[in-house]
């Protein structure tokens, strides 16, 4: 599967470094005092099921363009310097990192703020599709309703 890359979003098969991705955030950018990163990675269980793996879909295109659109928001309403949003895809396994989202700002405030605000859009408005492969079997996951909650009160 090729990577769609651009400057602040990557959707990639590849695993990520987070270390390498808080010092791009932080290169040569005296001029933010905060930086807030969130990372996701494959649980064990969900609902009560061990997971075995996670198998991760998108619409190439879409998806980029669904996440730029977040990103867009987030900066308008958030004075923001830096973003970066990765996403993985494919067969992911416990432990592995699925998304990572930085973002500076002058003020933690700001940061804090958008870093959560990017996440529960992702979460909901991005279009990617999960298969959760359990002991009992594989099933695609739906958009949980506390999901839609957080990203309404935005």
């Amino acid at each position: 599967m090729t990577e769609n890359t651009s400057p602040e979003i990557s959707i990639q098969t590849t695993d990520f470094s987070l270390a390498d991705e808080v010092a791009l955030l932080e290169h040569e950018n005296a001029c933010d005092g905060a930086v807030v990163t969130f990372t996701g990675r494959v649980r064990d269980r969900n609902e009560g099921k061990h997971v075995t793996s996670l198998t991760l879909e998108h619409y190439p295109g879409m998806t980029e363009k669904s996440l730029a659109k977040i990103l867009c928001t987030a900066k308008v309403r958030w004075r923001l310097g830096r973003v970066k949003v990765i996403h993985r895809v494919g067969e992911l396994f416990i432990g592995d990192q699925i998304v990572f989202v930085g973002v500076t700002s002058k003020h933690r405030q700001d940061a804090f703020a958008a870093n959560e605000f990017i996440m529960d859009y992702l979460k909901v408005q991005a279009p990617f599709w999960k298969k959760e492969s359990t002991e009992q079997g594989n099933n695609w996951l739906d958009a949980k309703t506390s999901d839609e909650n957080k990203a309404a009160k935005w």
